[in-house]
């Protein structure tokens, strides 16, 4: 027999190789990334030409105490297990493995043994580390999605759009979920090892790391802070004091990265658009296809009845009962993950609501989800995860009530109509809005989605004020498009139908509230005495000034009128609520001139400031996945009424592609004014040496 005692195996991952095949290059090249259920090959090379008889065997080890360690196969065998072919028996060796396709996802080190024909081990490298991500390339993989356009948003893209505002007012920002920025992959799965199970029970956790129901519900619960070491703090209200404020984030990179350097410290502060967007780079990151959803007018049913009850003073005021009231928010983002769902009865695949926003306890747990979309659309509340919850989130009632001073309550108004609209996502197809809403539940009105309210356990309620009785009198309010900083008309119209003069009294509060509905501060309010004759309408006109609602408004902008019309010919009173988004000014982002990897280019923002007051302690925030890092630019000195400034910026970009720029300015008097650029990155041209002259 030969001797070989001065053995030296070398492997090599061929991580480049492996990486392309794996759609896994942009997230590194140096070292090795890929799917399960997909196979990668690896050479092992000798220093010396090997005997007959010798061979080799390769063994993988996971978790940092080695908690599951796995045989891999020599050659494929029967039921789902680890196995590897080999090619090639002298010095060097072109080793394939095949992962199965429901194994599990994580770092991986693996040892190659060389082994005698009696069973020693002549030599052992077992320094190699590898990732493996779930792939939804794979037909047998759990989170398999056939149409290769969705895969490329709904993996691949590192840029989005969140839909923000009212349901009759949409707006939109730019997000960069940069699930393919440095270390992003690394804190993915450091976010799963803080988890509460993680730090319970490791081997369990990492057994059940296959399953991305389980990975995807660990997930929303890591991403708030709440109750465990998570991402992010959530606040609703200023002061943001010691932290980031919710509207000044344009990305999901630069907070799981401060997280991850603050040694998993939770981040200051989020929202529900935040929590959702970093929950989405996670999960796209481990490669569960993934998108954000807005659903607009979104109900938080607190006690769990199907209706929104909202108490209100006299005056029209907001009051609580309990601690923790019922509210409709203007708007609310989530993530739904795709994936098949073997836990639960058929029909219950496809896309899954993943809510990270930390509202109420799920299991124990401030998490939500996963929740089948299509179970929510036909009432199945039985299956898990929350189905009560989301059902209520885009399907319950409104109810007002006034709470008299003998403490009797008076129901005003019933909206049956008034949950769940627009429901939105960004399309496939470029920077447009998709809309969801049948996705979700059936026509409003329909008589199956009368059926699907009855399946659910609602009480079909009839509504109150709305019979088009005669001498009913209608109420209604309008308004224009308002720009933050300018004074802009409400209109309140009162309309007689009936063929008598009605008289009334007539209260329109306007107030500043949050999008998710808490009250900011009252900006204007007015009570008169009208007269509308028969058939015509009334028209009471309310000059709102910037001064009236600039102390109060909140960084969102909405404004809230309320009206209220208390007429001797009418059972109850009628009451009508609107919400008015105040618009920001956009950033003029404009980059002249082509864009190389690895070559400097410059940005150009340019502001002027819209408001009648001079905005002080402005300053510029900048980045883009694959462009630059979060870069902040003060502006010096004070910004006058109507004074533009402007700001250069220069950066290399760091991967080609078609990328966005987001630029945010933030000031003491406005905030959160957005802009963007759409960059296409060129390839450097790199000459190939031919050893000719």
């Amino acid at each position: 027999m030969a001797n070989i005692r001065g053995l030296i195996m070398d492997v090599n991952l061929r991580s480049q190789e492996n990486n392309l095949a794996h759609r896994t290059r942009e997230i590194d090249r140096e070292r090795l990334i890929v799917r399960r259920g997909q196979p990668f090959s690896i050479t092992v090379q000798c220093s010396e030409t090997l005997p007959p008889k010798h061979q080799l065997e390769l063994v993988l080890h996971l978790g940092k105490k080695d908690e599951v360690v796995i045989k891999v196969q020599k050659e494929r065998g029967a039921g789902d297990k680890w196995w590897f072919n080999q090619q090639g028996a002298q010095d060097e060796m072109l080793l394939t493995l095949h992962s199965p396709p429901d194994t599990i996802i994580g770092q991986y080190r693996l040892a190659v043994l060389m082994m005698s024909p009696d069973g020693r081990i002549l030599e052992k490298t077992d320094k190699i580390k590898f990732h493996l991500l779930f792939n939804p390339w794979c037909k047998d993989d759990v989170v398999y999605l056939p149409d290769e356009s969705l895969l490329q948003e709904y993996v691949m893209n590192e840029d989005g759009v969140i839909y923000t505002g009212s349901w009759d007012s949409i707006t939109s920002i730019f997000w960069s979920y940069g699930q393919f920025e440095d270390y992003v992959m690394d804190i993915c799965f450091e976010v799963l090892d803080n988890s509460k199970d993680a730090l319970k029970n490791s081997e369990m956790d990492i057994k059940l790391r296959s399953d991305p129901v389980y990975v995807s519900r660990i997930i929303t619960a890591m991403v708030n802070s709440n109750g465990d070491r998570g991402v992010l703090t959530g606040r609703w209200v200023e002061p943001y004091s010691g932290g980031v404020p919710p509207y000044k984030w344009n990305g999901s990179a630069p907070i799981l990265q401060q997280w991850s350097k603050a040694g998993v410290r939770a981040v200051k502060y989020g929202q529900c658009w935040v929590f959702a967007g970093v929950a989405c780079t996670v999960l796209r990151c481990l490669g569960i296809p993934t998108r954000l959803i807005t659903n607009y007018a979104s109900a938080h049913d607190v006690d769990g009845n199907l209706s929104i009850d909202i108490l209100l003073n006299e005056r029209l005021e907001r009051i609580d009962e309990r601690n923790k009231a019922d509210s409709s928010w203007n708007f609310h983002c989530w993530a739904e993950s795709w994936m098949r769902r073997g836990d639960l009865p058929k029909g219950n695949d496809g896309w899954q609501v993943l809510d990270p926003t930390p509202q109420e306890l799920s299991v124990g747990e401030f998490c939500c989800g996963p929740c089948p979309v299509t179970a929510i659309k036909e009432g199945n509340l039985g299956v898990k995860y929350d189905a009560p919850f989301v059902f209520a989130e885009v399907n319950a009632d409104i109810v007002q009530w006034i709470i008299q001073r003998d403490g009797r309550r008076r129901k005003i108004k019933v909206d049956q109509a008034g949950v769940g609209r627009n429901i939105s996502t960004k399309s496939v197809y470029g920077n447009q809005r998709e809309d969801v809403t049948l996705q979700y539940k059936y026509p409003e009105g329909s008589k199956k989605e009368r059926e699907v309210y009855e399946k659910a356990g609602r009480r079909v309620t009839e509504p109150t004020n709305e019979s088009a009785e005669p001498g009913q009198l209608k109420l209604s309010i309008k308004h224009a498009k308002p720009v933050f900083g300018t004074d802009f008309d409400v209109i309140v119209e009162v309309k007689n139908e009936g063929s008598r003069e009605s008289h009334g009294q007539l209260t329109v509060l306007i107030t500043a509230v949050t999008y998710n509905s808490i009250h900011r501060g009252e900006c204007k309010r007015q009570t008169v005495s009208v007269t509308v004759p028969a058939y015509q309408a009334h028209k009471e006109v309310l000059r709102l000034h910037y001064d009236d609602y600039a102390k109060c408004v909140s960084e969102h902008n909405p404004i809230r009128v309320k009206a209220l019309l208390e007429a001797p010919g009418e059972s109850e009173p009628i009451m009508t609520v609107a919400n008015i988004p105040l618009s920001t000014p956009e950033l003029l982002v404009q980059m002249p001139g082509k864009a190389v990897e690895q070559e400097q280019v410059t940005a150009f923002i340019s502001f002027t400031n819209p408001l009648p007051v001079p905005l002080k302690g402005g300053v510029f925030t900048m980045e883009g996945a694959g462009l630059l890092s979060v870069t902040e630019i003060p502006v010096n000195g004070n910004i006058l009424p109507g004074q533009k400034v402007s700001v250069r910026l220069s950066f290399s970009p760091v991967r080609p592609g078609v990328k966005k720029l987001l630029v945010d300015f933030d000031s003491d008097r406005l905030k959160d004014v957005k802009g963007v650029a759409t960059v296409v990155v060129h390839k450097k041209y790199r000459p190939v040496y031919t050893g000719r002259y």
